[in-house]
């Protein structure tokens, strides 16, 4: 019978516990949200900026012609001087595959919950279609340069023997090294990447101006397109610090924006294409005319 009010007390205070984390849970969830939106509305305020997007170009030239200056004042030992490295490994060798795994998702939200039309997300959807051709391309184009610019070496303990082997396939097939002209892929696959992911994640400051539904797994998509156009900007400054001859790092940016400007700097606006982001998205105002 004693028992009665300890047993009452433990539920009390095993109920005034959970209420507590409860609390807390909901504590926590509105600061993430509140995190959520101030970061989301903060960052497509800065994409969304045309000033600001003409000085991140800049900001890319400069990374790929004086970045690598800063070999001579970082340490050479460290984790990303190093071709297996993780992050070389995991995300620069797969870049574009990353890139339309985020972006692809991002567009794909904003389109058809501004539109809600299958044909106009497929529509811009093909960008990204377009984007792997132009990787696709533009990797084999590096390969049949090396392959032209190239000849057949043989190590040896004294230096490099110089053979007369016709082509990069039997070269290889002998044992022995291929050298030409090498155009850097990463720096141009990247470069490429980061100025494709801030043309399109710029849509998202006009996608909301129009209030248009932004709930929390749009603004955490885009702001992970977000992080990662961060993680390409990085890698970029690591890729033309610690790898590469100057030239090929030069070269390989050079072609990348060569192949944004073709893409969505000039074909995107032609009729023909597949439209450059936000293209018919938003509605346009129309002037209230009358008529006397």
């Amino acid at each position: 019978m004693e028992r009665g009010p300890a047993v009452g007390a433990g539920l009390g205070a095993g109920t005034r516990v959970r209420a507590v984390l409860a609390c807390l849970v909901r504590v926590l969830l509105w600061v993430a949200s509140a995190l959520l939106y101030f970061g989301s509305e903060q960052a497509a305020r800065l994409l969304g900026s045309p000033c600001l997007r003409r000085l991140y170009h800049a900001w890319l030239a400069a990374v790929v012609i004086f970045g690598p200056l800063l070999q001579f004042h970082v340490n050479p030992r460290t984790i990303f001087a190093s071709h297996g490295n993780f992050f070389n490994i995991k995300f620069v060798n797969s870049a574009w595959g990353w890139t339309c795994t985020f972006l692809g998702g991002f567009v794909l939200l904003v389109v058809f919950l501004a539109t809600r039309r299958v044909a106009v997300t497929a529509r811009h959807l093909s960008r990204l279609v377009v984007g792997a051709a132009v990787w696709r391309g533009a990797g084999r184009a590096f390969l049949l340069i090396e392959d032209l610019t190239g000849s057949c070496f043989e190590p040896l303990p004294q230096g490099l023997l110089l053979h007369e082997l016709p082509d990069r396939r039997s070269c290889l097939a002998a044992g022995h090294q291929w050298r030409g002209y090498t155009v850097s892929s990463h720096t141009f696959l990247l470069t490429f990447c980061c100025l494709l992911m801030a043309e399109e994640a710029a849509v998202f400051a006009k996608y909301l101006a129009h209030g248009l539904p932004a709930g929390a797994p749009l603004r955490l998509v885009f702001l992970l397109n977000v992080l990662l156009l961060g993680l390409w900007n990085f890698l970029l400054l690591c890729t033309v610090i610690y790898f590469h001859q100057y030239t090929h790092k030069v070269v390989g940016a050079a072609v990348g924006t060569f192949a944004w400007y073709l893409t969505y700097g000039s074909w995107y606006h032609q009729p023909w294409s597949p439209g450059s982001p936000g293209h018919g998205l938003f509605p346009r105002p129309h002037a209230s005319r009358k008529h006397n």
